[in-house]
């Protein structure tokens, strides 16, 4: 069994996300290849995928949004990802059991045990295909079925159990909406995978997020089971042993970047999942649990380094940036140049446009 070191694997890891240096991949692929993107806010993917693509136009995925080519609802760990309408039609079957299990442990089961789980989802998604509805309006025409059970509870069940989307205008570029679902099925026209692979989206984590432990892939998805998965793919993988002694599982034909290698700062969205994707995020953190971001959150020479948020009122459009651990003056001019390339990309119209970069250590 190989070792690998910290940085090493931070490098591996911004490599394969397309961190390191940008991609020439399109958005349907890269997002693919991310195996979604997490989305509870809805500019996060935009964001995401400016760090990571050469070239991208936000009306692009605006517009796989409004075709149904992309998606938003409740993937991995039972949050809010955008994926393409294919992947989600191949996952939901499979993270079903972690959106029940979720729902398990929340004050809506307790409150909803007497009622007909099964009689509650079919009308449930009766009244969602008729036309998208907000969770309000959703529990208040359940509330009028069961009228002795809280309504919220009720409507909150409905979409833990059911495949259901959030549609536009909701997470389209620069747009705002209210949450309105419905089932992919009645959005897309087309029906759910029957037949889902496990052991393929185990290796899909890996391509991407990879050398992980199964703990790491564990906490990405939230799935049970995955030991017994990682067993049976054992053969195929290639095995390592980190700093810490804990084995990490990799695929065979894909590379390990040097320590060495520079990597340039990068702007992610408040949520992503390669500052999430692992039970042990040392590898992206230098000390000490995830500090909360601002808007987003900064990485300098591949590790967490500050945050930053945009602004726009009638003095202009601004980008700040809080650089909270201590980097070299070169480092720092990079940070600079990044963010004014992000300002850009936020506020393409704008006549004033600045970004501040300011050191907290």
């Amino acid at each position: 069994m190989d070792g690998i070191s910290k940085r090493a694997l931070n490098r591996t890891t911004l490599l394969r996300q397309s961190l390191l240096g940008r991609s020439d991949l399109d958005p349907k692929s890269m997002i693919e290849h991310l195996v979604g993107m997490q989305a509870q806010n809805p500019q996060d993917p935009y964001f995401a995928l400016w760090s990571r693509l050469t070239r991208f136009d936000p009306s692009q995925l605006s517009g796989m949004i409004e075709q149904g080519e992309a998606v938003r609802g409740a993937l991995m760990r039972a949050t809010i990802h955008l994926a393409t309408t294919p992947d989600f039609l191949r996952l939901r079957p499979q993270l079903q059991v972690v959106c029940t299990r979720t729902l398990g442990s929340t004050a809506f089961a307790k409150d909803t045990r007497d009622v007909d789980r099964d009689e509650l989802v079919a009308i449930g998604r009766t009244l969602v295909e008729e036309r998208p509805m907000t969770r309000a309006k959703l529990r208040t025409m359940l509330g009028d079925r069961w009228p002795d059970v809280p309504a919220a509870s009720l409507a909150q069940v409905v979409t833990y159990l059911l495949p259901v989307i959030q549609v536009p205008p909701r997470g389209l570029w620069g747009r705002s909406g209210s949450a309105s679902w419905t089932t992919i099925e009645k959005w897309t026209g087309s029906e759910m995978a029957a037949e889902t692979s496990v052991e393929e989206t185990f290796r899909r984590y890996l391509a991407a997020f990879g050398p992980a432990s199964v703990a790491d892939a564990r906490i990405w998805s939230g799935l049970p089971g995955l030991r017994q998965v990682s067993e049976r793919l054992r053969p195929q993988l290639r095995s390592f042993r980190a700093d810490t002694g804990m084995e990490l599982l990799d695929l065979p034909d894909h590379p390990i970047v040097d320590e060495d290698t520079p990597a340039p700062p990068r702007f992610l969205p408040e949520y992503d999942n390669v500052l999430l994707g692992h039970s042990d995020r040392s590898r992206f953190f230098v000390e000490g649990p995830i500090p909360l971001g601002w808007e987003g959150n900064l990485l300098v020479d591949g590790v967490f380094s500050g945050g930053w948020k945009l602004n726009r009122d009638r003095t202009g459009s601004r980008l700040e940036v809080e650089v909270r651990r201590k980097v070299t003056k070169l480092e720092l001019n990079a940070v600079g140049d990044e963010a004014q390339r992000l300002v850009e990309f936020a506020y393409p119209d704008a006549g004033d446009r600045e970004a501040t970069v300011t050191k907290a250590w």
